[in-house]
């Protein structure tokens, strides 16, 4: 099978912090299919780049790139600042990139056109999709549904378009496909739910020297973008009333971002400079290194889509703390496999880091069922087998 994937979100020559799509195109190469990547990147007036990183890196990255021997190609489009007439930006993604299609389509007769996410990617999907005549498949992460649909009618009418017209539309978790159902005018069986998946072998494995610099303290742990809706300040307060029962505890914090500050500046006013740790932001594998030695991996975020950041403490064998109805529930069984808590409540957030503290065997068992559960059901090889069988049903 030849596959086209459509994802701004892919690895480039400045972010290759984003590797959920490029791991499960990894896994459909192993499973023989043949693969090649758009990865459209905003066009940059060339004084614009004296201004700005950000647009720095847009203006210098390669037209093409290969990855693991993934073929990338990066074709430039018109995006509007701020997202201005963002119902528009799936037609100007499509102008941008349409000429790469063309020559690709050339010598790569792919059967079917998978992008990620609906708007502007899926937009751009669909019109490829048409023009050749290929099934469409979009994979929804979560940002469509619970931001985009709210920006303005015409983008949900857009993001209504793209699902309609698919083959199959992909949601990562059961909250989206309930977001999704309720929210937009959509037929009643074109989404279905299939998560992200793990590489089983980004474990870390060996033994840490971090062991040795952590000796005795009782790590939580928290990997994520520094942005309010995390829940890294719930954490902070409640850990501050742990450590009078705990002190060793230790609160480490891997990312960063725009609540970095006020973050830093809660820790200070909460006088707990002694406890907290901002370790800024962290190769993979160091972060999967610090998995390896936390005691328990706390994120109360009440805005995610899925979070593959829960898996990747899972698959340690960590207790896992995260909020009820968020994209990871379901996954995490209440004090079976991990821990769920109401967003934003201090209290029940409080009980949870201390229930593995107080019942450390009970925890190393509910870590070991997470372990299980995502081995068993998560890895990319088992996901990208259930997208496969998708592709299937609908090739011409």
């Amino acid at each position: 099978m030849k596959i086209l994937i459509i994802s701004h979100m892919y690895l480039s020559s400045f972010d290759n912090i984003t590797f959920f799509v490029h791991d499960q195109i990894k896994n459909f190469k192993k499973m023989g299919h043949e693969v090649k990547v758009i990865s459209p990147v905003p066009l940059v007036p060339s004084f614009l780049k004296y201004f700005s990183k950000k647009w720095k890196n847009y203006s210098e990255n390669p037209k093409k790139m290969t990855w693991d021997n993934i073929e990338v190609h990066y074709p430039h489009y018109v995006a509007l600042p701020k997202g201005l007439f963002f119902s528009f930006s799936g037609r100007l993604m499509y102008q941008g990139v349409r000429k790469t299609v063309d020559k690709i389509h050339k010598n790569f007769k792919f059967d079917i056109v998978h992008s990620h996410v609906a708007l502007p990617d899926g937009c751009t999907g669909m019109l490829i999709a048409k023009k050749y005549k290929k099934p469409l498949i979009v994979t929804i992460h979560g940002q469509d549904f619970q931001q985009t649909i709210h920006k303005n009618k015409e983008c949900k009418k857009k993001i209504e378009e793209v699902i309609n017209f698919s083959s199959k539309t992909i949601v990562v978790s059961d909250k989206l496909k309930r977001i999704g159902n309720k929210e937009l005018n959509i037929g009643p069986k074109k989404l279905i739910t299939i998560p992200n998946g793990i590489n089983v072998e980004d474990m870390f494995k060996g033994k840490s020297d971090l062991i040795e610099k952590y000796k005795g303290k009782k790590i939580i742990l928290s990997v994520s973008n520094l942005i309010k809706t995390k829940g890294i300040d719930y954490n902070l307060k409640a850990i501050t009333e742990l450590k009078k029962k705990y002190p060793e505890i230790i609160y480490l914090i891997v990312g960063d971002g725009s609540e970095k500050k006020n973050l830093e500046n809660l820790t200070k006013e909460l006088k707990m400079q002694d406890y907290v740790k901002f370790l800024g932001e962290l190769s993979h594998n160091k972060v999967m290194e610090y998995m390896s030695i936390c005691n328990i991996f706390s994120l109360p975020s009440w805005n995610e889509g899925f979070g593959i950041v829960y898996l990747e403490a899972m698959i340690c064998a960590k207790p896992v703390i995260a909020c009820q109805r968020e994209g990871i529930d379901g996954i995490i069984k209440n004090k079976k496999t991990g821990l769920l808590v109401k967003p934003k409540n201090i209290d029940e957030l409080i009980m949870a880091i201390n229930f593995p503290l107080s019942f450390p065997k009970i925890a190393k068992e509910m870590g070991e069922m997470g372990e299980k559960m995502v081995l068993n059901n998560y890895a990319w090889t088992k996901v990208t087998k259930k997208i496969a069988e998708i592709y299937n049903n609908f090739l011409i």
